[in-house]
């Protein structure tokens, strides 16, 4: 059986086109989706083996990705923290987040075992995906995984009351940025035990502050996870989004992939980031509300940029949007595998 293009390339083996998957591909835009939400809570999904697996397969048929990506949520760690949480129509919500708590560290306890389920979830998938179908695996950063937890979901977007916990509290945020790390590191090892051969770590949120304050504070983290997931032999991509100029920074230590968002164009990337980093992105997820001749043309402009680069995976700049039209979400995918990538193979 041929590999697949996405491990192909990963492993820096050639291919006549990119590999493709998408980020939030398992839902929102996938009328499928929809229609199965109709019957189940977000939790209930994601604690039913046969439910969850079948989201996480359904972008395999309905679009025709690459790839499989875990259907799960970043905030499953804080969960087995001890961090009481529940999962609404509006939203995920904390019972009292670790802002408002006199000593944050107090009452976190760490119970791997509440992480039991997403395993079951991930045997499922192995067992009932496609054949040569890779099964993508993922935890939220240390930096928006905290952000969360010390907040809560109010004014979600800039964490005011987070931000301002950080600079005042930096010797108990590296203590928190210890235990959500040493958590995540066993998180990660699992999902590749039980069959995970990608593994991303999402920092939606890494630009939020200073790129110096980052650096100090979230990535060793960084690092960490990227030593836990090579250790098993398997592939680290890394998507801070928002880090701006700071993606200099990111040399093979810290990933064998860096996920660029849409702020920065690729041929920016490329020229900053590690020659030895593979890049994937960068497509602007709204581009796909506009007529589809006009997202053909925007899309025309990457196949210089895919001809000359055999390390990059073809992505969003950040997730699928809910709303946006399943069909250009579909001509999207139907494109990159149709499209002359100008390779020579």
């Amino acid at each position: 059986m041929t590999e697949s293009i996405l491990l192909q390339t990963l492993k820096g083996k050639a291919t006549s086109r990119p590999p493709m998957w998408f980020m939030r591909q398992a839902g929102r835009v996938l009328p499928n989706y929809l229609k199965l939400k109709e019957n189940y809570t977000f939790w209930q999904m994601m604690q039913k083996p046969e439910v969850a697996a079948e989201v996480t397969l359904m972008p395999i048929y309905d679009l025709g990705v690459d790839a499989a990506i875990l259907f799960s949520d970043i905030l499953v760690i804080p969960y087995a923290l001890g961090m009481g949480l529940d999962f609404t129509d509006a939203g995920p919500v904390f019972e009292k987040p670790l802002a408002e708590r006199s000593n944050p560290l107090e009452g976190l306890n760490p119970d791997p075992s509440k992480l039991d389920y997403i395993y079951k979830v991930v045997d499922e998938i192995i067992k009932t995906r496609p054949a040569n179908i890779p099964l993508i695996g993922f935890c939220g950063a240390p930096l928006t995984v905290l952000l969360f937890m010390l907040q809560g979901l109010g004014r979600k977007g800039d964490f005011p009351d987070a931000i301002k916990f950080i600079y005042q509290n930096k010797e108990t945020t590296k203590k928190l940025i210890e235990e959500l790390t040493d958590l995540s590191v066993i998180y990660a090892q699992e999902q590749i035990n039980h069959g995970v051969e990608v593994f991303q770590l999402f920092d939606t949120h890494a630009g939020l502050i200073p790129f110096d304050l980052y650096e100090e504070l979230f990535l060793p983290a960084t690092k960490r996870m990227a030593e836990a997931v090579r250790e098993k032999d398997v592939p680290f991509i890394y998507f801070p989004k928002g880090l701006g100029t700071g993606i200099a920074s990111i040399t093979p230590d810290y990933c064998d992939y860096l996920s660029i968002d849409w702020q920065t164009s690729l041929p920016t990337a490329r020229k900053l980031v590690h020659k030895d980093v593979g890049l994937q992105g960068n497509i602007d997820p709204r581009l796909l509300y506009a007529p589809q001749d006009e997202i053909e043309k925007e899309l025309e402009k990457y196949i210089k940029f895919g001809s000359e680069n055999q390390n990059w995976i073809f992505n969003l700049g950040h997730g699928f949007i809910p709303g946006l039209p399943y069909e250009n979400a579909k001509f999207l995918a139907d494109w990159v595998k149709s499209a002359d990538w100008k390779r020579s193979v």
